[in-house]
């Protein structure tokens, strides 16, 4: 596969959520980025961007509730 091909193909849903996780922790590096910007469709990382979120805030949750039970409170 050349430079070219690689280029112009969308990216994979692993290197999305690479990119939405680098992302998450400030982490991400220039290459990816530029990459993500050039090849990622906004909408995509919109997307996963809200249901990272969404799972970040339930696994927090459930955390607390967990943690809060086992304490008697």
């Amino acid at each position: 596969m050349s430079e070219q091909d690689d280029n112009d193909r969308p990216l994979t849903l692993r290197e999305m959520l690479q990119s939405v996780l680098a992302a998450a922790l400030g982490v991400q590096s220039g290459k990816n980025r530029s990459r993500d910007f050039s090849r990622g469709k906004p909408s995509h990382f919109i997307i996963l961007g809200v249901v990272f979120t969404l799972v970040f805030v339930l696994v927090i949750f459930s955390v607390v509730k967990l943690v809060l039970h086992l304490a008697g409170v």
